[in-house]
Formats: C-alpha cells, structure tokens, sequence
C-alpha cells in the first residue's frame, strides 16, 4: 500500500476526529458528556495497558465470527435450496417474511431463558439477525444467474451437479458475499445489544452499558472506536480479500483496491 493510498483511506477518520474535538470543546454539553480525543485515547491506552481491552474484544469477536460462521453454514446452502427447488422457496419464503422483521434484541429475554447469560445467548442472537442476510442474498443470487448461461452449460452435456458447481455457484458469488457483508454488519449490531443485557462481564457491549453507569463516556466513545476498527480490519482483511481474488479476478465485479 503506498503512502498515498494510506492517506486516502485514513483522511475521513482524521476529520471526523477533527469535528468531534471542535464539538467536544464547544461546550454544547457538558464535558463529561462529551470527551475530548485526547480523553478518549487515554482510556483506549488504560484499557490497553491493564489487559481489559483485549479481553473484551475477544470475546466480541468470537461471538461475531461464531455466530457469522453458522450463520453461512445454514444460510448459504438454503439460499441454494431456494433458489434451484422451487418448492423450497414456497415454503421458507413466506416463513421468512413473518420472521425478519423481528429484531434479533427481541429474542433476548426467551434466550436469556433458553441458554442463559453468557456466550450461548449472544451467538443465537448473532446466527438469527445474520441468517436473513445470507439467505436473501444467496437466493437472489442464484436466481439472478444468466439463464443462457445455464442452458449453454446443459447443452454441452454438463449434468446438474456440473452446472451447479461451474455455472450457478461462481454466477451467485457476488451476491454471496453482499450477503456476508451485510450479515456481518447486522451481526455487530445483534452482539453489542445482546451483550449489553445477556452477557456476564465481558464484551465490547457491556463495557458500554457498564460505563454508561458511571458516566464513563470517554470508555464508551473508545468501545465504539474499538468495534469500528475491528469491522474495518475483518473488511479490509476478509471481504475485500475474498471478492478481489474470486469475482473480481474473474472480471464479474470492479473491485476497488485500497
């Protein structure tokens, strides 16, 4: 990565930090309310220092990368399902219809009661909220995939299985990774607001809830700035990764390189 591209990516966080130390000092609120960036980075380096910040990210993380992994394990091969059986997308179709638009945060209370406090409820929370996502995604991949496409392949003498492998999965894959990116994003959302209320006393979320009691706002700001970095890492490391050596090398999608 050169200097400049460096430069590029890490402008806009150079100025909304720029804005918030305008708004901190603007006295709006009261400073306790809002820390300056220098507070916020003294709690970052606290935490840092006595162990606490990597243990709450930790266990964030594997409630995330838990939750995600059967989140495709479940949600890829049915959006398959759905889009190739006809069938199967009359009936989960409808079923998801009525279960979507649940939040996940209101499943909380019945899996406090299932699994209890703890790293069980969290992860239910995240394979729920990032289920959908992935099997949406999948679906309309799969039935997006250029139906000459699918008939040159049988006219070849290619059977269902070779046509699923070489025609329709590498045809779906940019949708399939939309899908993890959005159920990743949903997945953040579902693992701090469960670990806000089901957690015991660990996690990015109950730190927030936590300092929320004390009125530590500069470790909530720092949590928030934790979680964001960590979504930009996996992004970056993962997704962009994922895409530019796939759909990307395979001229389907532009991908941008950063």
């Amino acid at each position: 990565m050169s200097w400049r591209k460096l430069a590029r990516g890490t402008a806009g966080i150079v100025v909304f930090a720029v804005g918030w130390e305008i708004f901190a000092r603007s006295r709006l609120f009261a400073p306790a309310l809002t820390p300056t960036v220098e507070a916020i980075a003294g709690a970052l380096l606290r935490m840092v220092a006595d162990g606490s910040l990597v243990g709450h990210a930790g266990f964030t993380l594997y409630r995330v990368l838990a939750g995600l992994v059967l989140a495709a394990l479940c949600g890829i091969p049915l959006g398959m399902l759905m889009g190739r059986w006809r069938p199967a997308e009359r009936f989960f179709l409808p079923l998801m219809s009525v279960l979507m638009p649940i939040p996940s945060l209101a499943w909380v209370p019945l899996f406090i009661l299932w699994f209890g406090l703890g790293n069980a409820a969290s992860i239910a929370l995240v394979l729920y909220a990032a289920t959908f996502p992935m099997i949406l995604n999948t679906w309309t991949g799969v039935k997006s995939v250029n139906r000459i496409w699918v008939r040159a392949a049988e006219s070849m003498g290619a059977g269902e299985h070779a046509v699923f492998r070489q025609v329709v999965l590498p045809g779906s894959l940019a949708f399939v990774i939309a899908g993890l990116r959005q159920a990743f994003a949903r997945a953040w959302i579902a693992v701090v607001g469960g670990e806000m209320i089901a957690a015991t006393s660990w996690g990015l979320g109950w730190v927030i809830f936590d300092s929320k009691e004390y009125l530590n706002t500069d470790v909530m700001l720092g949590s928030l700035f934790v979680i964001g970095v960590l979504g930009l890492a996996i992004e970056r490391l993962v997704f962009q990764m994922l895409e530019h050596r796939t759909v990307g090398r395979w001229g389907m999608v532009k991908t941008v390189r950063t």
